[in-house]
């Protein structure tokens, strides 16, 4: 069967009911197999990115289920502490800024435009900023379309899109963890909307709260029709729901370490040549759990991130930053090669 799958998913020929199987097929099959598939589709490569995570605020009117962020400190940053902090990240030669943080009614286009704007006339750096749900939010504020909106933000300086609040893109889920965030089709539209004005941006899936694998699979498969519609995807990032100081942490426990490593498989598979990067978050599975995904379908690190106050608050316990010497260490402890990368996967 799995000699079969190989060649498939190298075809680009895994249907859903491919895919549901492999849950239930014997796991350290499933792992060679996404390894072999791995090696053959990126080498022995594992890419990182030197980046630094700023987020603007801790207040937001959204109020997921599994946020441990919310009002977690109480706190909205000036233009002049943003730029303080991206000069942290510059001395020490980061590439990425990831820009986000909550959502409040008075954080227009303009309060964007004016911002991103501000940063890169002061510093040359990848600005890897906001999301659907935020760029939703902004445009309502604004009464412009998200189309105009995201018009806006790239000339004012954005570069790529993160695309996270996707969550799990299964509208009957999202009713019970995000109610108030964007609908599925309106956030396939916004992402669409991006990669059509040239903006290129992530892919992500929280998994482990209360979603079913169908809806896992369902929600990759939406994915992997949106790449090979506008390849605009630069990687698949999947995020293990941290289950401390949240709501959903009550009747969520989190997924099982061999579910992460499941569905880091499972994706390397289903995704094929269509999605070649699927990132490890470190900061989320923890750095032992990381090795293990890198030898399961992974082949990105993901980044060294300098300050994930999201993570930590969720409880997060490996730390919120590690220094490209570390990122190399740890790959290199795996017989990897490590290779840093810009945020379009360019090398540095």
């Amino acid at each position: 069967m799995m000699e079969d799958i190989y060649e498939r998913s190298l075809a680009g020929e895994i249907t859903k009911e491919d895919a549901l199987k492999l849950v239930d097929s014997n796991p350290f099959q499933l792992f060679d197999t996404a390894d072999r598939l791995r090696q053959e589709l990126v080498g022995d490569e594992v890419t990182f990115v030197a980046n630094k995570a700023i987020d603007i605020t801790d207040h937001c009117m959204i109020g997921c289920a599994f946020c441990s962020f919310r009002d977690h400190i109480g706190y909205e940053m000036t233009t002049e502490e943003v730029l303080e902090s991206i000069k942290e990240a510059k001395d020490i030669k980061a590439t990425e800024i990831c820009l986000f943080g909550g959502i409040m009614p008075h954080m227009t286009v303009d309060y964007y435009c004016d911002l991103i704007s501000t940063i890169k006339s002061e510093y040359d750096i990848c600005l890897h900023a906001l999301s659907p749900v935020e760029i939703y939010q902004t445009a309502k504020s604004s009464e412009i379309s998200t189309y105009d909106a995201l018009k806006a933000l790239k000339k004012a300086g954005m570069d790529t899109m993160t695309g996270a609040s996707a969550e799990i893109l299964v509208d009957s889920v999202r009713e019970q963890i995000c109610p108030k965030k964007v609908t599925t089709d309106e956030w396939v539209n916004i992402i669409k909307e991006a990669h059509s004005l040239g903006i290129p941006t992530t892919s992500t899936i929280m998994y482990g709260s209360v979603e079913t694998w169908e809806d896992r699979i369902d929600h990759m498969m939406i994915l992997r029709d949106i790449q090979r519609e506008t390849g605009g995807f630069t990687e698949l990032v999947p995020m293990t729901f941290l289950n401390q100081n949240n709501e959903l942490g009550q009747i969520s426990e989190g997924a099982s370490g061999m579910e992460d490593l499941k569905v880091h498989a499972i994706a390397r598979i289903l995704f094929g040549r269509d999605m070649p990067n699927i990132q490890v978050s470190w900061i989320k599975m923890g750095i032992r759990a990381s090795q293990i995904a890198l030898h399961c379908g992974a082949n990105d690190l993901g980044g060294t991130m300098m300050e994930d106050k999201i993570s930590i608050a969720a409880g997060a316990s490996d730390g919120d930053y590690l220094p490209r010497e570390r990122m190399i260490e740890i790959i290199e402890d795996i017989g990897r090669i490590p290779v840093e990368r810009t945020t379009t996967y360019e090398r540095v």
